[in-house]
């Protein structure tokens, strides 16, 4: 693996994930799916502590290279993909999921994208199955450090369409979709995981 395929933020926040996933995961969930697995570092990481889980990474193709080498070089038989997941551009996995994941990429796709993910997790995931969001966001409108504050703005001088999202928006979207906020948990560096458990059916028409 290169430079480009390592993230040291994978490597500093995966075993806070960790300590509330033990938390969250029980025997009755069999498969997750991971929304932007961007170099496969939490996948390969969690996978290994959670061997009965099987856990389907996905990412959109520019990203596929980096993933399918590490988890050639990892051999993982519960570890899979990458599905092809371009939130707005292509469909939704096949598969059932009780669980989903994604970290870090609510920031990084469009707030319209961000709904539409939410709108997907709605219609495509059983009743109780439960939906992990990890990052910094920003709460009643207001950052939380200064540091989230000069991150949002180094990603809006990216891309306008970019930036830290309001846990208020995230909120009542997942509400729209039949979730229920189970759990807000602190995490270290100004981040959040956020916890959300599916309460009804959305259809899909």
């Amino acid at each position: 693996m290169n430079n480009k395929s390592f993230s040291q933020s994978c490597e500093n926040n995966k075993e806070p994930i960790l300590k509330v996933l033990k938390q969250v995961f029980g025997p009755e969930n069999r498969r997750l799916l991971e929304v932007g697995t961007g170099t496969a570092q939490h996948a390969v990481f969690f996978a290994k502590q959670f061997p009965d889980l099987h856990w389907v990474t996905s990412d959109r193709t520019i990203n596929h290279k980096v993933i399918v080498e590490r988890l050639r070089e990892e051999k993982l038989h519960n570890l899979h993909g990458p599905e092809h997941f371009e939130v707005g551009k292509t469909p939704f996995p096949k598969q059932h999921f009780d669980l989903s994941f994604t970290a870090n990429t609510l920031h990084i796709m469009s707030w319209k994208q961000g709904k539409t993910l939410i709108k997907l997790w709605g219609r495509h995931l059983r009743e109780g199955a439960q939906v992990l969001i990890y990052g910094p966001f920003k709460y009643a409108g207001e950052f939380t450090s200064e540091s989230n504050m000069i991150f949002d703005k180094t990603l809006k001088s990216r891309d306008p369409k970019q930036g830290l999202r309001n846990f208020e928006d995230i909120k009542s979207s997942m509400e729209r979709g039949g979730f229920r906020m189970a759990y807000d948990y602190e995490m270290p560096a100004n981040n959040r995981l956020l916890l959300f458990t599916k309460l009804e059916f959305i259809s899909k028409t």
